[in-house]
Parts: C-alpha cells; sequence; structure tokens
C-alpha cells in the first residue's frame, strides 16, 4: 500500500527573505521539485499544507493531483502545519496506516531515498518510525504509523515531529539520507545548494 505524504510547506521563510517554496534550482521550485520526488517514490495520496504565500505558491507551483491544505495558524509554527496535515489524512483516509512527513527545502531529496524509507517501514511487523539520518540526527522525512498521529496532532508552536523521534514511544529505525543536512533557510544556504546542483 502506498504511504501518504505530507509536504509541509506553509512557512514565511524570513530568514530566507523571499518564500523558499518558489525558490528555484535548475529552474525547478523547491516546492515543486518536491511534489514530484514524492510522487516518483509512489507515496500517495500527496498532501501540500500552504500558510504564508498561499496565493503565490498555488499561482506558481503545479498542484495537479495533490490535496492542497491551508493552514490558516501557520504563523504559530511547524506543529500546526503538522496538525493541520495530519487532520486532513485523516479526514481523506480515516484507515490511513501511516504518514509520511516531508519539507520542500532539502534539495538532495531523491526518490530513491523515499522508497528506501518505505521499504524499511513495510518491513516491519509492528508499528515503528522510520527516519532519515544525517548530521548525527534523526530527521525528516519520516513515516510515521497511525498510532502517531496523535502525537503529531499533540505538537505545538515551533516544535517539529524531531522530538517524538529523539524520545520515541515506539520501535525507531532509521535510513541514512546523503545530503539530508542540506536546506535552504538563508541566502548562503541558497547560494550553496545552487553550487552543489551544478557540481
Amino acid at each position: 500500500m502506498p504511504v501518504p505524504a505530507i509536504i509541509l510547506a506553509a512557512g514565511a521563510s524570513r530568514r530566507l527573505g523571499q518564500p523558499k517554496q518558489l525558490v528555484r534550482i535548475k529552474d525547478e521550485t523547491l516546492l515543486g521539485r518536491t511534489v514530484r520526488v514524492a510522487m516518483e517514490s509512489g507515496a500517495g495520496p500527496v498532501f501540500v499544507v500552504l500558510g504564508a504565500h498561499r496565493e503565490a505558491i498555488t499561482g506558481e507551483v503545479d498542484l495537479t493531483g495533490v490535496h492542497a491544505v491551508f493552514n490558516p495558524d501557520w504563523e504559530q509554527g511547524i506543529a500546526s502545519s503538522i496538525r493541520a496535515g495530519i487532520v486532513a489524512l485523516q479526514q481523506e483516509l480515516p484507515d490511513a496506516t501511516a504518514a509520511l512527513l516531508l519539507v520542500c527545502d532539502q534539495p538532495r531529496l531523491t526518490a530513491e531515498h523515499l522508497r528506501g524509507l518505505t521499504a524499511a517501514f513495510d518491513k516491519r511487523s509492528e508499528p515503528a518510525i522510520v527516519a532519515s539520518t544525517y548530521a548525527d540526527i534523526a530527521g525528516i522525512p519520516a513515516i510515521f504509523p497511525a498510532s502517531e498521529f496523535e502525537a503529531l496532532v499533540g505538537l505545538r508552536g515551533d516544535e517539529g515531529a524531531r522530538g517524538l523521534m529523539r524520545n520515541p514511544r515506539c520501535l525507531l529505525e532509521t535510513v541514512s539520507f546523503d545530503g539530508g543536512e542540506v536546506d535552504v533557510d538563508t541566502l548562503a544556504d541558497l547560494a550553496n545548494a545552487t553550487r552543489m546542483s551544478e557540481g
């Protein structure tokens, strides 16, 4: 069974000074690339949680075949977007057994890595979180079993899902993500990611 994907893309990108969702690397927006990679991996359906710059994003990024979810509370932090995504998923797929959480600013993300996460999750007979590892941490992209949905919905503020991975209530398995530490929060990050894509 495909694992539904929730792409968290509601932030204002204040440190970057422009919507990171619309930043282009190799003539592809970061959000558009993340949607494409998620679909190519076989994940589905794909939910995209939007907030800041929603009109500009929907006007520029092709979200055909994607469930666009508006998070009116996006200014409260990433936890509100996780909550909005999980609630939308449960409404659309009440029998969903897991969710793949992603952000839109990891330009080294590949469909192969996401398939690796799914394969590791599918091998487990008991509920397990399957997280990516990079820079000595466990982080997202990560697959959370339905048993963790309540905990994800209970997150608040700028507390992301990493806290649940630091103190997991179920088994935690990890899959190495080469380049997972590369993200786009600042102009220096963008320059670095662009340089890597040209290398």
